[in-house]
C-alpha cells in the first residue's frame, strides 16, 4: 500500500487500537514513532512490531498528547527528518449522567480526545504539506448515535468529527488529505478503565453483540486495518470523510 519508509505517528500506541495499528504500519514497512504514557507497555507495543518485521525503524516517545503535542512533532522531525502520517488515536473514556458529571470530566474528555487533537494537527500540518502527508482520526460510533449516561464522550467525539471534516477542507489546497474511522464496540482496555469487572466486561460483551448488525463486537486489527487503509496512497481521492467501522451499528436502531 505504498507505506514502506513512511514515518508515521500513532498517539496511543501503548495498548488496544493504538498498539495494533502500530503493529500494522510497521508490518508494511513503515517508520513508525510509538507514543503513549506508559513506557512499559509501548515496550510492549515494540515488541509486537518488531516480531512482524525484524527491520522496523521504530522510536518511543513516552509522552501526555495533552500537554506534549510540540514535543511529539519535534523529536520525530529530529529523528527521523520527516512526517507522513498522524494518527490521532488517544482518548479517553467516561460515562456518567448530567446529574451527576461535574466539568473536571467534562475537561478531561475534551483535553484529550478533542484539543490534544487540534495541537497534534497544528504543530504537525506543516511538515504534513511538505510530505503531502495525511491524517486518521480515531473517533468512534458514538459521534453518530447518542447513548444515554454518555454526553461528555459523544460530545467529544461528534466535535472531533466536524474537526476532521473541518481540517481536511482547511489543508485540501496543500493535497493533505485527514479522515476518521469511527469504531463500534471494539474489545480493548479502554473498558476496563471504568472498573468492571472481568464478568461484567463479558456481560457487556454479550450484550453489546444485539446493538452490532453483524452480530459481534470488534478487534482493534480491524479497526487498524481501515487506517492502514485511509493513510495509503491508494485512497489519494478520499478526504473528510468518517468511516463507520461497527458492524453496522451507525445504521442500526432498537426501536
Amino acid at each position: 500500500m505504498s507505506l514502506v519508509g513512511k514515518v508515521v505517528i500513532v498517539t496511543g500506541a501503548s495498548s488496544g487500537i493504538g498498539a495494533a495499528t502500530a503493529e500494522a504500519f510497521a508490518k508494511e514497512g513503515a517508520k513508525v514513532v510509538l507514543i503513549g504514557r506508559n513506557e512499559a507497555n509501548l515496550k510492549a507495543t515494540e515488541a509486537a512490531c518488531k516480531a512482524v518485521n525484524n527491520k522496523a525503524k521504530l522510536l518511543l516517545i513516552a509522552a501526555d498528547v495533552t500537554v506534549d503535542a510540540e514535543r511529539i512533532i519535534n523529536t520525530t522531525i529530529d529523528h527521523f527528518g520527516q512526517l507522513d502520517v498522524l494518527v490521532n488515536n488517544a482518548g479517553i473514556f467516561e460515562i456518567g449522567n448530567i446529574l451527576d458529571v461535574d466539568v473536571d470530566q467534562y475537561d478531561r474528555i475534551f483535553n484529550t480526545n478533542v484539543r490534544s487533537v487540534f495541537l497534534l494537527t497544528k504543530f504537525a500540518a506543516p511538515h504534513l504539506i511538505s510530505s503531502k502527508g495525511n491524517i486518521v482520526n480515531v473517533s468512534s460510533v458514538s459521534s453518530l448515535r447518542s447513548n444515554r449516561g454518555m454526553s461528555t464522550y459523544c460530545s467529544a467525539k461528534a466535535a472531533l468529527d466536524q474537526l476532521t471534516r473541518c481540517i481536511a477542507l482547511d489543508l485540501a489546497p496543500q493535497n493533505v488529505r485527514v479522515n476518521s474511522v469511527n469504531p463500534g464496540v471494539i474489545v480493548t482496555g479502554i473498558h476496563r478503565s471504568l472498573g468492571s469487572s472481568p464478568a461484567e466486561l463479558d456481560e457487556f460483551y454479550v450484550r453489546s453483540k444485539e446493538m452490532h448488525p453483524l452480530g459481534r463486537v470488534g478487534e482493534p486489527k480491524e479497526v487498524a486495518h481501515a487506517i492502514i487503509f485511509l493513510a495509503s496512497d491508494s485512497t489519494r481521492f478520499i478526504t473528510g470523510a468518517s468511516m463507520p467501522i461497527d458492524g453496522g451499528r451507525h445504521a442500526f436502531s432498537s426501536f
